[in-house]
């Protein structure tokens, strides 16, 4: 389907509007960057293969690992790149799940692990022609947000000079990871503590070989296939050890420690927890690599959805009329809105990756709660937006083909792993309610004197929000309580409400801000237009707290609904230039039956 065969609001002078959003959408980097990926991406050997059995799509997402790899210079140093690490996620996961989460897993979280750590005499050089797959063995049966406390043990063998990697019972049995025969060869970075002379010294990684080029199991290596999950299809097995030999070279060393051959051991770090933190430091860019991938997953979906809106027609008001289903506002508005979100959650992104991208050192501690944060909520907002497309689609939706079925189950992993996100958020309410967080201070201008169309004033409102729940965890928090847990379970639900509040203040800002960087008319009017509805939204699920505080007047309260009703007009006319910035390939459009009719 070309762009001629399509409706749209955007007439030759208008072309440059969706440029313009798209630059800043991609920070200036669509046609750089991601444009290496979006067209490798799109290309034959990606394109979807109806009617594989579940074995055959993991092989196939396999063979796909490989062509990716065939398309990276470093492994390492795109692991070491957050800016083109999350770019590969946004267009990867739109074509094919499995692959994207292998992707992650032998980039990120194993090449990761390793570039994060000291060199050794290593022959990495299977891994990097990806003659072997690497994956990531950390989370146990009984240990997942709790990892910390995970029981595999690595022992040191004076004698030998090697360690002995030990599962000292099933419920310690390494849990999900991708080590089964499918891809063929695999190795790992496997956390497990680390025992010298009957001394734990926490949790360490080491380089693990696990299968031979057929698949099957080392010596030392036993593993078991899990039943298939409901989300992305990879080879996820149980995986345990029993006297699996290493060399010493296995063991990834740093500041956070290190063991020389004769067994003396130091560290940096006193505390074997932060030394934990440290070994698996991946996990935080893994949480930015999730995030990216559900970016790219929803940005797809929505596009393939408003552009089915606009093609499939409908009966209009009148007899025998025919109208397009985006001419109804029962249809348009939830696309709308979803719009909204998408703009604001890639923006948030592009801002949080940045941040990370320049932080160093104990910077970067300052931002793990906003990544970890922004993954459990756009993770979130991408599975509420999929499913809205999915069902405007009706049954076109449905059939994987159409490029949202498949990847919608995929965000069902993305919000379970490296960290679960309701862990995620209740975790950092708690931090925020210590001193983690900078409350903005009150407006000193009056409700009565405010206007709903003033963007200020909905920042302002959003920041109230974020104040109200802060006040009403701490004072849960200095009730009396029966014991700590009863406390903090009276205060966990304002305090998870205090997280969602800063990251959807932060998203709102984000989308305000590049209001201000892109050209004056249409393409600032569209983002001031997005960022209107995204903070109404917003406003009118907390106008209850906002009015009794005196945020908002009763008429103001009353207003919101025109208001809102007002900025889905103003968009309508627009949407497909909204989601045309998204810069998805149109030859993978092509590929979905219901937009090739």
């Amino acid at each position: 389907m070309t762009d001629s065969q399509i409706p749209d609001s955007a007439s030759s002078s208008q072309v440059p509007v969706s440029a313009a959003l798209a630059d800043v959408l991609f920070a200036g980097q669509l046609h750089t960057i991601h444009d290496r990926w979006r067209s490798l991406f799109s290309s034959d050997p990606f394109r979807f293969e109806e009617g594989l059995a579940h074995r055959e799509r993991i092989d196939l997402s396999y063979d796909r690992l490989r062509l990716v790899n065939e398309a990276v210079e470093a492994p390492q140093v795109l692991a070491s790149d957050p800016v083109e690490l999350t770019a590969v996620h946004e267009w990867a996961g739109a074509v094919d799940p499995g692959m994207a989460t292998i992707v992650s897993i032998h980039y990120n979280l194993f090449f990761g692990s390793l570039a994060d750590h000291e060199a050794a005499a290593r022959d990495l050089g299977e891994y990097v022609r990806a003659e072997r797959i690497g994956t990531f063995l950390c989370t146990e049966v009984a240990h997942g947000n709790d990892a910390v406390h995970m029981e595999t043990t690595a022992t040191f063998d004076r004698a030998a000079r090697e360690f002995v990697l030990n599962t000292p019972h099933p419920a310690a049995a390494k849990f999900m990871p991708n080590t089964g025969p499918a891809g063929g060869a695999k190795g790992a970075v496997v956390a497990a503590r680390l025992i010298v002379d009957g001394t734990d010294h926490g949790v360490f990684l080491f380089l693990t070989p696990l299968s031979d080029s057929a698949g099957n199991p080392l010596p030392g290596v036993e593993v078991r296939p899990l039943p298939q999950t409901a989300s992305s299809p990879v080879d996820h097995c149980a995986t345990t050890f029993h006297d699996a030999r290493l060399p010493f070279s296995a063991l990834l060393q740093g500041d956070h420690g290190r063991l020389t051959p004769d067994g003396d051991f130091t560290s940096a770090l006193g505390s074997p927890r932060r030394r934990f933190l440290q070994s698996i430091g991946r996990v935080t860019m893994g949480k930015l690599c999730m995030t990216a991938h559900s970016l790219g997953v929803m940005r797809h979906a929505l596009d393939v959805a408003m552009r089915y809106a606009h093609t499939r027609v409908t009966s209009g008001m009148t007899k025998g009329q025919r109208v397009p289903l985006i001419a109804h506002r029962g249809h348009h508005t939830p696309l709308l809105d979803a719009v909204a979100t998408t703009y604001a959650a890639t923006l948030l992104q592009r801002s949080v990756v940045r941040q990370w991208d320049r932080a160093s050192g104990e910077e970067r501690e300052a931002y793990e709660r906003l990544t970890a944060i922004s993954k459990a909520w756009i993770t979130w907002r991408a599975r509420a937006v999929m499913t809205e497309c999915r069902e405007r689609c009706g049954a076109q939706g449905l059939i994987q083909a159409n490029g949202i079925a498949l990847q919608l189950a995929s965000i069902e992993g993305t919000i379970t792993a490296e960290g679960d996100n309701t862990v995620i958020m209740q975790k950092a309410g708690g931090e925020m309610l210590l001193g983690g967080v900078d409350l903005k201070p009150e407006s000193e201008i009056a409700a009565e004197d405010r206007e709903l169309a003033d963007p200020q004033f909905l920042q302002d409102l959003l920041a109230d929000i974020e104040r109200i729940s802060h006040t009403r965890a701490k004072a849960r928090l200095r009730k009396r309580a029966a014991s700590p847990l009863a406390r903090w379970n009276t205060t966990v639900t304002p305090a998870v409400a205090l997280a969602d509040a800063h990251v959807h203040r932060l998203a709102a800002e984000s989308l305000l801000t590049a209001a201000g960087q892109v050209p004056s008319g249409p393409p600032a009017d569209l983002l001031r237009g997005l960022h209107a509805l995204f903070a109404l939204r917003r406003v009118a699920a907390h106008s209850g707290d906002l009015l009794a505080r005196g945020r908002l007047t009763a008429h103001q309260v009353e207003d919101l609904p025109d208001a809102v009703d007002a900025i889905l007009g103003l968009l309508e006319p627009h949407a497909l230039t909204l989601t045309r910035a998204f810069g998805v390939s149109e030859a993978l459009l092509e590929t979905h039956p219901m937009l090739s009719a």
